[in-house]
C-alpha cells in the first residue's frame, strides 16, 4: 500500500529502461580477456549496484590490475559507448510508457550507476532527452546502490519529497537503495536477476514484465491519489 500521492517517477537505466545487462557482462568478459583473465561467475552480483568508480576500484583490487581507476573507467566508457548505441533495446513497453507518463505531466528522472557521457549520447539518439527532468549518477553523488544517495539527489532536483517519488528498479541493490530513501518501488523483470527474483518480488509493490501492464486508466487515476494498492492495477 502506498500511503502518499505520487508526484514524480525515478527510473534506473540499465536493466530497467534498457535491456543492457548482457552487454555489461560481455564488456566484463572482453575487458578481462584482454588481460588474459577469465570472468568469474560471481562477478555480476559482486558489482551489482556499485558506481562506476566503485566497480573500477573493485576490479583493480580483485584482479590486481596495474591500470589506474581512471584508466579502467575510461576504457569501460569507450567500450560501452560503442555498444550501447547499437546493441541494446528498450525493455518491453518502456518507450510508450515514458511518453504516456510525460503526456500526463508527471516529471521523471533517471538515477543510474551508468555514466553521464553514455546517457547524453543514448537519450538524444531516440529523441527522448526532453522527457526527463534530470539525470543522476552514483559516481557524481559518491556512493553506489544500495546507498540511497542517488535517489535522494533525484528527489531534491525534482523538488518532490522522497515518499512522493515512485521508483522503477531491476536489482535488489537498487530496490534497497530506493527503499532506504523512503520511496515506493515497482520492480522490472530482468533475466539476470532471476536468482534473487523471489526476494525482489517480496521487496516491491509489484513486479512487471512489460510496462504496458501499467498503461491503463486505472493506474493513471491513482497516481495522485492519497493512497492506493498497486496490486489492484
Amino acid at each position: 500500500m502506498i500511503t502518499q500521492p505520487i508526484h514524480a517517477i525515478v527510473f534506473d537505466f540499465d536493466g530497467t529502461l534498457v535491456d543492457s545487462m548482457s552487454l555489461w557482462h560481455q564488456i566484463d568478459i572482453t575487458y578481462l580477456g584482454r588481460r588474459g583473465l577469465q570472468c568469474p561467475d560471481d562477478l555480476s552480483f559482486e558489482v551489482s549496484g556499485k558506481s562506476f568508480t566503485e566497480t573500477a576500484e573493485y576490479f583493480k583490487k580483485r584482479f590486481n590490475l596495474s591500470d589506474s581507476v581512471d584508466m579502467i573507467k575510461a576504457e569501460w566508457d569507450l567500450m560501452s559507448r560503442d555498444s550501447i548505441l547499437t546493441k541494446i533495446d528498450f525493455k518491453p513497453g518502456a518507450l510508450p510508457f515514458l511518453s504516456w507518463i510525460h503526456e500526463k505531466g508527471i516529471p521523471m528522472s533517471i538515477a543510474t550507476s551508468n555514466t553521464r557521457s553514455v546517457l547524453e549520447l543514448f537519450l538524444p539518439k531516440y529523441g527522448i532527452e526532453h522527457l526527463f527532468h534530470s539525470l543522476h549518477f552514483t559516481c557524481e553523488v559518491g556512493k553506489g546502490k544500495p546507498h540511497p544517495d542517488v535517489f535522494l539527489d533525484a528527489a531534491k532536483a525534482l523538488n518532490v519529497p522522497p515518499e512522493n517519488c515512485l521508483v522503477f528498479e531491476d536489482t535488489l541493490e537498487g530496490i534497497n537503495g530506493a527503499l532506504s530513501a523512503g520511496m515506493p518501488v515497482i520492480s522490472v523483470d530482468d533475466s539476470h536477476q532471476y536468482q534473487r527474483l523471489e526476494l525482489i518480488q517480496r521487496s516491491t509493490l509489484c513486479h512487471i514484465k512489460n510496462y504496458q501492464e501499467l498503461m491503463t486508466d486505472h493506474f493513471s487515476q491513482y497516481l495522485f491519489r492519497r493512497s492506493y494498492d498497486v496490486n489492484t492495477f
